[in-house]
């Protein structure tokens, strides 16, 4: 068996509502976006910060709805209003079809995306 590391989940342009770097690290998510990609609390994650190129890990966690905010040492690497990709991967055997979402300015999600769709 030959284990790959495969996209499972992605959040598009999720704004940044707070950052808060005096509580212990994570980002907060809104938890219907958070249900909608099939991510779990305390599953690691990748941020990558559209509007400055930051990039930075952490684990998620269900919050408010429509709140995605930075925690820790990584709210230092983010403003309010930053565009985010969050993406989580899976080790595994077998062929993933990757659940994307792409939100609008308020955190509500537009639309499903498709994987790989080089058009959006």
């Amino acid at each position: 068996m030959r284990l790959i590391q495969l996209l499972k989940a992605k959040v598009h342009h999720a704004r940044v509502t707070y950052a808060n770097p005096d509580y212990v690290g994570s980002i907060e998510m809104c938890p219907d976006v958070m249900e909608r990609v099939g991510l779990q609390n305390g599953e690691f994650v990748n941020i990558w910060d559209v509007d400055n190129a930051e990039r930075f890990s952490t684990y998620c966690f269900a919050g408010e709805k429509r709140t995605f905010g930075v925690n820790g040492a990584a709210a230092h690497k983010v403003r309010v209003g930053d565009r985010l990709i969050i993406a989580a991967f899976t080790w595994t055997d077998e062929e993933v079809t990757p659940k994307i979402v792409l939100l609008d300015e308020n955190n509500a999600i537009i639309r499903d995306m498709v994987p790989y769709d080089r058009n959006g």
